[in-house]
């Protein structure tokens, strides 16, 4: 999988397949990202079957440079979580250096 909503250098990394799981375990979902951005807000989507991406998260990271990662935590997964999720950044305003 791999969604970006960056610019030039900036990119976005997930990990491709299935992450398997049973009902109530935990689960994690990596993403790594590089970013010239300071203070990048950071999103997660979840795309159900035969549906759009659907916001459910996001983090303002302050002073992230290059090569960092974010984490997705699912801590009792359920049927419903079963989707494509996505990580993305983007700059906030005047932030760009």
């Amino acid at each position: 999988m791999l969604f970006s909503l960056c610019k030039g250098e900036d990119k976005v990394m997930q990990p491709s397949g299935d992450v398997p799981a049973a009902e109530g375990d935990s689960v994690t979902l990596n993403c790594t990202f590089e970013t010239s951005y300071p203070s990048p807000t950071l999103f997660w989507y979840k795309q159900s079957v035969n549906s759009y991406p659907e916001y459910i998260l996001n983090l303002v990271s302050k002073k992230v440079y290059n090569a960092k990662q974010i984490h997705l935590i699912i801590s009792s997964a359920a049927v419903s979580d079963s989707a494509v999720y996505y990580c993305a950044v983007r700059e906030l305003p005047g932030e760009r250096l």
